[in-house]
């Protein structure tokens, strides 16, 4: 039987299974295996174990006595098991019974309540942010945390925003905080949230409007404001939400500097751990296109003036200044990433739902040879095709968000400064590609796989018709794809000045001069190396364009860019993969049960590099051509 890994023991996988469903039972509440859950985990563990360098992560003294390589399989495949026959069951609850407010209470589908619980006892949920050894390495956190979401896109948002307060009260709470709080949010007892989203600030947090007044007690404020889309916000699955708040103390100065992050439970506890009202009322709850069984939730603090407020860090009086914005920009890489990683996931399940269709659908016959008889579609070119634009492109996000979490883990815990210093330039440069490449192309991906069903892609019957619907958020969530390319072009370009984003593009140059005369991918390399120098003059492009006074031509182009510098990025790592991959379906040889996955890398790098990449001198021929029709638009041009 596989282990389940929990971070101070190991007990039977098929125990802990049979008590969840046993659980679910006693409740009168049957569940049946969902058949969409199509996840394949050949991919990860290729990337984990024959791509990144991941020994250097478990020689780290975190996690040096808890993980090595040979775990890795027993893992994957134990949350793996989990995710289909446990996370899977329940997807169809969140469509089924979506989330309602009535009587100022928020219901959330009955089956995620044990399984909000399941996941944390058993290690898999929060637990993984504590400090203390034997939680998961980030970069196998982030890892299956792609197809954790995947099995149930709604559910895994009380995870993983329990997860984010949970860091921020043990990076920035004083002990008392840490002791009051963290253990019933590790264990599900409570949930978390990030409140930072308000009715008149969205992206824009410097104008939010909630306010924190000092008390008699130095570190508790009294909170007054509103929130909306707040992720978790309330629910029956749990005792108690940890708000994690955003406000402006009274007197602070204006914009992002003067923000502070207070602890705002939803019921106040007090010492002794008792709870009481601490007048933070859900006003209600949206009614969503995708993730129904997500509470997105609108909160008002503070009405009867009875709301308080834990402050974390410190405030600087003389000058008005808050540690909020840092305070939250300390976990955003991670959520960013995770959000990526969660819309990679649910796109992927949709991708494998279609080649399993397609290789069962008969329909039609082949163009080549039409006297063969009718064939399942899988066989008709343009089937093949929208097929190998998903594996293509799904593996190379994929490959950036896992090396971005490389990135993460040893900027986090390596002891070499200048090792540390090089691999957090890399993890800033790969984020907000990490976030919101995936979260793009994983709706045009969808999309694709919904045209490979034919009709009945367009029947909610098939699960591709709820991936469309789940996956279009992700876009949105943790700052909306266009800031992130504006932190790209607009920060990430600029750190060092100049320097970090140069040693960024260095590796990539330095890997096609050592590898571009291998036999057999010269035409990729090629490509490659045909982007990298376009992008250099993307890069020109609009340096000369900002010198020229022309600041608009930065936002309006920005988002390409940003597509145009992942699609460069991940060409290169489908080709380091490819080199690996060729290596080994030599040595195994074509009648090995292996050889069809490690062929079928090299043909994903070939599709990228030969059909995606390209793409990037698109885009440098169009920002050249410098077209502005946007930016010479007026509101009233879209009046018709």
């Amino acid at each position: 039987m596989l282990p389940v890994i929990v971070p101070d023991r190991f007990w039977p996988l098929t125990e802990a299974i049979s008590l969840f469903r046993a659980r679910v039972i006693l409740e009168r509440k049957v569940i049946t295996v969902s058949s969409n859950y199509a996840y394949k985990t050949r991919d990860l563990k290729f990337i984990l174990k024959e791509w990144l360098p991941i020994n250097e992560v478990f020689a780290y003294d975190k996690h040096k006595d808890f993980y090595s390589v040979d775990d890795i399989d027993p893992i994957i495949d134990s949350i793996d098991k989990v995710a289909r026959e446990v996370m899977a069951p329940t997807a169809d609850d969140g469509e089924k019974t979506p989330v309602y407010f009535e009587n100022g209470k928020v219901y959330l589908p009955e089956s995620f309540k044990a399984l909000f619980k399941y996941i944390n006892e058993n290690g898999w949920g929060t637990s993984n942010v504590n400090d203390e050894g034997g939680s998961l390495p980030f970069v196998l956190l982030c890892a299956i945390n792609e197809f954790m979401t995947g099995a149930n896109p709604a559910f895994m948002p009380y995870v993983a925003l329990t997860s984010g307060a949970a860091g921020l009260i043990q990076s920035f709470g004083v002990e008392k905080d840490k002791e009051m709080f963290l253990p019933k949010m590790f264990n599900g007892t409570w949930s978390g949230t990030m409140c930072l989203t308000e009715p008149s600030a969205g992206s824009d947090v410097g104008d939010i409007l909630s306010k924190a007044y000092p008390t008699d007690n130095s570190r508790i404020y009294k909170i007054k404001g509103n929130k909306i889309f707040i992720s978790g916000g309330d629910g029956d699955h749990v005792e108690n939400v940890i708000h994690l708040y955003l406000a402006r103390i009274e007197g602070a100065a204006e914009g992002t500097k003067g923000i502070s992050l207070f602890i705002v439970p939803k019921y106040w506890v007090n010492e002794d751990g008792s709870l009481e009202p601490n007048d933070v009322e859900t006003t209600g709850v949206e009614h969503k296109m995708g993730l129904k069984g997500s509470a997105t939730a609108a909160l008002s603090c503070g009405e009867n003036s009875g709301c308080r407020g834990v402050l974390l860090g410190t405030y600087d009086v003389e000058t008005g200044t808050g540690q909020g914005m840092a305070q939250m920009f300390q976990m955003m890489n991670e959520e960013r990433l995770l959000t990526g990683s969660a819309a990679l996931g649910v796109a992927s399940i949709a991708y494998w739902n279609a080649a399993a269709y397609c290789k069962e659908r008969i329909q039609g016959r082949s163009i080549a040879n039409p006297k063969a008889g009718r064939t399942q579609i899988i066989n008709h070119e343009d089937v093949k095709r929208m097929l190998m634009l998903n594996k293509a492109t799904l593996e190379a996000c994929r490959a950036i968000i896992n090396k971005a979490a490389f990135y993460i883990e040893v900027s986090h815990l390596d002891t070499d400064p200048e090792r540390k210093k090089a691999a957090s330039g890399m993890a800033e440069c790969l984020t907000p590609l990490a976030k919101a490449y995936p979260s793009d192309e994983a709706w045009n991906c969808i999309c694709e796989s919904i045209q490979a069903h034919g009709g009945y892609g367009f029947c909610e019957e098939y699960p591709v018709a709820q991936a469309a619907r789940d996956v279009k958020i992700y876009s949105i969530w943790e700052g909306t794809n266009f800031i992130q390319s504006l932190d790209l072009l607009g920060r990430k370009w600029n750190m060092g000045k100049g320097t970090v984003f140069a040693a960024f593009l260095k590796n990539i140059e330095d890997f096609v001069n050592e590898n571009k005369t291998v036999v057999g991918f010269e035409k990729e390399f090629a490509n490659l190396e045909k982007a990298l120098s376009s992008y250099k003059t993307i890069m020109a492009a609009m340096a000369k364009y900002l010198a020229d006074g022309k600041t608009g031509m930065m936002p309006t182009y920005s988002r390409r860019i940003l597509t145009a510098t992942a699609q460069l990025y991940g060409g290169m790592c489908l080709l380091e993969q490819a080199l690996i991959a060729k290596k080994k379906a030599e040595e195994l040889g074509k009648e090995h049960f292996e050889y069809n996955f490690y062929n079928g890398k090299l043909l994903s790098a070939r599709y990228y590099l030969r059909n995606v990449v390209p793409n990037v001198w698109s885009v440098m021929e169009i920002v050249l051509e410098g077209d502005t029709s946007v930016i010479e638009s007026s509101a009233e041009t879209f009046d018709y």
